[in-house]
């Protein structure tokens, strides 16, 4: 009679055990793995170069998060029309990038990294997102405009996009509004004519939520595409994206110094200690269930 007692006590110590074996060996997985979920070996930061020129210190990037982008200043779009910023925050997040278009080095690279970011998202532009690519260099006119958003289609391999995707010129005013919301900083330098027709700025892109406010920067000239699509489910207040969005935005956490989402690991040990610890029950009521009696055989029939 004491062997049932001793085998369920032994089954309980046996299956904690093992319990605990299972959450050592999850966490053991999972940090190798938080290196591999971070996508690729490039940080969207970029590289910071040492020894740039001094006038380079005011050609950085401050992160407002949270800001109030100024959607009533005034643009020309890229058929010459006048819009106001407000037109494109609606409904979707955007994704906002600042370049000048007679740029040959730094602009094209950054929108080229955005458009093929973009492309690997799952995203679609005008459902999911739109594009606002505006030039902070009051000399850009309308026809540069729309060569770039041209050039931008064809990287982006969407030409059905092109009422989603907006490149805007401005004056002076609005550039300034702008940039200093966004906390774009840029100098002009000189070209290769020595003439101030260049201008030194950071490469970033930036996404803003439907009402106008930033919401996550990626700087850089390549962005994960993994770390943008999180943070268009964000902004959008998760109008838009899968469950498995929701689960790896409650795993990551966004770090804005180096602008992309790492593996939270406290919470991954979170969710690993409830999965051990419903196992386990599940496992010691299966085992110590007393087992259902089984009907006794009828009697047999008196004789007559």
């Amino acid at each position: 009679m004491t062997t049932r007692p001793l085998f369920h006590a032994a089954s309980r110590l046996f299956f904690l055990r093992n319990g605990l074996l299972i959450v050592f060996l999850f966490v053991a997985w999972m940090l190798p793995c938080s290196a591999q979920l971070g996508g690729s070996n490039q940080s969207s930061m970029g590289n910071v170069q040492r020894g740039l020129p001094k006038y380079l210190k005011h050609a950085g990037i401050s992160q407002n998060l949270n800001n109030q982008l100024p959607l009533s200043a005034q643009f020309l779009d890229s058929t010459g029309k006048t819009v106001s910023l407000g037109k494109y925050f609606q409904d979707r997040p955007v994704v906002l990038a600042q370049v000048y278009f007679s740029c040959g080095m730094l602009c094209p690279q950054v929108m080229h990294g955005a458009a093929e970011s973009l492309k690997k998202t799952g995203f679609k532009p005008g459902k999911d997102y739109d594009v606002v690519v505006s030039s902070f260099d009051p000399k850009d006119t309308p026809q540069q405009a729309v060569k770039e958003k041209q050039l931008f289609l064809s990287w982006l391999g969407d030409p059905g996009a092109a009422p989603d995707v907006h490149f805007l010129t401005g004056q002076q005013p609005s550039i300034d509004a702008l940039t200093n919301a966004t906390g774009f900083h840029y100098v002009a330098v000189p070209g290769p004519d020595g003439k101030m027709t260049q201008f030194a700025h950071s490469s970033v892109i930036m996404v803003a939520t439907p009402d106008g406010r930033l919401s996550k920067y990626f700087s850089g000239i390549t962005y994960v595409p993994r770390d943008l699509r999180l943070a268009l489910v964000t902004a959008s207040n998760h109008k838009i994206g899968t469950a498995a969005d929701l689960f790896l935005l409650y795993c990551c956490s966004y770090d804005p110094a180096s602008g992309k989402y790492t593996v939270s690991i406290l919470r991954l040990l979170g969710i690993a200690g409830c999965v051990t610890i419903l196992v386990i029950l599940g496992l010691v009521y299966v085992t110590t269930r007393k087992p259902k009696g089984r009907k006794a055989p009828p009697p047999p029939p008196a004789a007559a």
